[in-house]
């Protein structure tokens, strides 16, 4: 008999770790600041409701490749936000939140033993369970001059966050350009996970004379094509639709074909009400800059509030996160925190590059943000 066990044999996911902190802060007076996690927690705009609502009688199945008019609008908001020009719709496909496809994308690609794929070096988890899947082998490195020759003879993805998550770094124009030269000298694809574009703050703010975070697709950076390149969007952040699972994935043609064709198979599909609630979502810039003008107050709050505790920021230019330490053990500074009520992300969840920092949301209300500017600054 075989007693082998069922199901797949992952480590624990790494945000449980953060239990016993909860009910600590949970015990505070005033109530738990809770800025461990991402998700939004303002209302999702009101034309998206409606959007999702008016398409509600969808009795047939949805396409896989998303509808022709979702897919124009993405290559209308690639041309207008992204300086993306020149898409086509073949070119893009919706998917079912932005973790879909880090999660999938090495097997989607057809990773496999000894395939390398090449995460930032403080990321995401994700970007190791897409390796773990597809039974690949996942590498921590910011540019690929910092592999060994072997290693980067078998690296076949390479994953690039800009504006990281936790970090918040961004990367220019020149050093993406050069990060895709590399990739395509070895025949690696560049996967670019660009969910917090429209969150840059100081010199990447528009809104306040900075320039637009730039996309791996951007002319500047890809000379002009699209070979071998993907670029990873979500409206989760934007637009206040986490719940809706509403993504999308754009790039090289032949990857493009293979990947839908793929997904047709797997069953991985966009609901068409939220298809519908992208396309309205797509075509609004005023509920984005609305949204951001409120991450903008509560980040001025924050950084405050974190420095007169005796944090220092790190990068933190664009996302929605403030990347912080204390010069001490990360667990040491989510204690501290705790007993003040307020819970943040540990970076060792982050890799080891991660060890001594935290990382802050801004998505907590305002009045809970007030509150924790109050707690922080009063020590």
């Amino acid at each position: 008999m075989n007693h082998k066990p069922f199901g797949l044999q992952l480590a624990d996911y790494p945000w449980d770790a953060l239990a016993p902190y909860l009910q600590t802060a949970a015990k505070h007076p005033d109530g738990l600041v809770n800025l461990s996690i991402g998700t939004p927690v303002d209302a999702t705009p009101a034309l998206i409701q409606q959007a999702l609502a008016a398409a509600a009688d969808a009795p047939g199945y949805p396409t896989t490749h998303g509808t022709p008019a979702l897919r124009e609008a993405i290559v209308e908001w690639f041309a207008r936000r992204r300086n993306v020009p020149g898409l086509s719709p073949e070119d893009v496909m919706p998917t079912v939140g932005s973790k879909e496809m880090v999660a999938w994308l090495p097997l989607l690609l057809g990773l496999g033993a000894g395939d390398v794929v090449v995460r930032p070096t403080v990321a995401y988890p994700t970007y190791d369970m897409g390796a773990v899947f597809a039974g690949a082998t996942s590498v921590a490195a910011d540019s690929l001059d910092e592999l060994d020759a072997e290693t980067l003879a078998r690296v076949r993805l390479v994953w690039v966050n800009s504006p990281g998550n936790p970090t918040g770094i961004v990367r220019g124009v020149a050093e993406l350009a050069a990060l895709v030269a590399a990739a395509r000298e070895v025949g690696a694809v560049v996967a670019s996970d660009e969910c917090y574009g429209e969150l840059g703050w100081g010199p990447w703010d528009e809104e306040n004379g900075g320039e637009a975070v730039p996309s791996v697709l951007d002319p500047r950076v890809c000379g002009g094509s699209h070979e071998n390149l993907l670029a990873v969007y979500s409206l989760s952040k934007q637009s206040n639709v986490a719940g809706y699972r509403a993504a999308f994935v754009a790039g090289d043609s032949a990857i493009m074909a293979n990947l839908v064709n793929s997904r047709k198979h797997a069953g991985m599909i966009v609901p068409m009400p939220v298809q519908e609630a992208m396309r309205v979502a797509l075509a609004d810039e005023q509920h984005v800059r609305l949204q951001k003008a409120l991450y903008r107050r509560r980040r001025e709050a924050l950084v405050g509030a974190l420095e007169a505790f005796g944090l220092t920021i790190h990068h933190s230019e664009a996302g929605l996160y403030l990347w912080c330490t204390a010069g001490e053990d990360t667990w040491s500074t989510i204690g501290r925190l705790a007993e003040l009520g307020i819970v943040a992300g540990p970076g060792t969840f982050y890799g080891e590059a991660g060890h001594g920092f935290i990382r802050v949301a801004l998505t907590g209300s305002d009045e809970r943000i007030a509150a924790a500017v109050t707690r922080l600054s009063a020590k």
